[in-house]
């Protein structure tokens, strides 16, 4: 909320003699400015910045499940195992293979310098030792599947499976979030989408709670033709994904006029608004307005009013335009 009359105008009282009676009259010294603040809210949902549902990539059985809903993890701890005996075998296969086949290079390569064997030979052993590597690598990758990783720091969303579930390739067994971060997808009209700007940091409410949070990108301009345009907003604080996250959007327009509270505006019929207020010669006028914004409490109007004017904030209903206040 803009701190309108503190800033813009001087509070001052006055007492007038009216009806014979004397009234205390609330009056409002005018200061005209060139531009002021809107204030807007924009509402989305959070959303975690990361969610995943991880499946293996080969089939297998499920030797155990390690985790369940709810429990946070660590990026890099194994959430999920399979049956890993024969992957396990094949990998040791592998590697004696693999041990083998430098052992044997080795030889060769002392063997050649002291010219016992050819260049041949010992190109074979090179090639020898490049396939056992080659298939060394390969069984461990293969091994190294059979454990189901969690890919970042989170929170257990959802389990699909249990223990003993024999399963092919890309079957989802569990769901994670992100545990350290969310973001907000707004809906921003396109006349605002030119203030705002990728990594600035913007307020948000979250409830009772004010934080803040960086735009992270914008999204394309829909082929549909909408008026909006997608801001995604990444907080460095975590929330629960769900809550509503409004923007709280202030910018500064260019316009000329001053800032009077509401209860110092009317309004005729066919609505025009007017402000009573006092001239030089102690008399009451009514000048015509336009409200360009209203904030709270608050109106940005312009006019013929000039720096200095005096304007009855309560009682007007009950002072006569052009009435002598002595």
């Amino acid at each position: 909320m803009n701190k309108i009359p503190k800033i813009f105008l001087i509070t001052i009282l006055i007492n007038v003699f009216f009806n014979k009676g004397l009234n205390a009259l609330e009056i409002l010294e005018v200061k005209i400015i060139d531009s002021y603040k809107v204030s807007r809210d924009f509402p989305g949902k959070l959303l975690p910045s990361e969610q995943s549902k991880l499946a293996f990539e080969i089939p297998g059985k499920i030797k155990s499940i390690n985790v369940d809903v709810g429990d946070k993890v660590q990026k890099g701890d194994i959430l999920v195992e399979l049956d890993d005996r024969e992957a396990l075998a094949t990998l040791n296969q592998s590697k004696a293979k693999y041990d083998l086949a430098i052992q044997v290079l080795n030889r060769f390569k002392d063997l050649r310098t002291k010219g016992h064997i050819s260049i041949q030979d010992l190109d074979n052993a090179n090639s020898e030792e490049l396939i056992a590597k080659s298939q060394y690598e390969f069984y461990k990758v293969k091994f190294e599947q059979t454990k189901l990783l969690a890919p970042f720091d989170g929170v257990i969303q959802d389990r699909y499976l249990d223990t003993g579930s024999v399963i092919n390739g890309g079957i989802p067994i569990i769901e994670i979030l992100d545990s350290k971060n969310v973001k907000a997808n707004i809906s921003i009209p396109i006349s605002y989408i030119d203030k705002i700007k990728i990594g600035e940091s913007y307020n948000f409410e979250i409830g009772d709670i004010s934080t803040k949070a960086i735009l992270q990108r914008l999204a394309p301009m829909s082929l549909g033709g909408s008026n909006n345009r997608l801001a995604v907003f990444v907080f460095d604080t975590f929330f629960n994904p769900g809550s509503v996250a409004t923007l709280k959007l202030t910018t500064i327009e260019k316009g000329r006029g001053t800032w009077v509270p509401i209860k110092s505006l009317s309004q005729s019929e066919q609505g025009v608004w007017a402000i009573y207020t006092i001239n030089d010669q102690k008399k009451v006028t009514r000048d015509l307005v336009d409200v360009i914004y209203f904030e709270g409490e608050y109106a940005f109007v312009n006019g013929t009013l000039k720096n200095g004017d005096l304007i009855i904030l309560g009682g007007a209903q009950k002072i006569i335009e052009g009435k002598q206040l002595d």
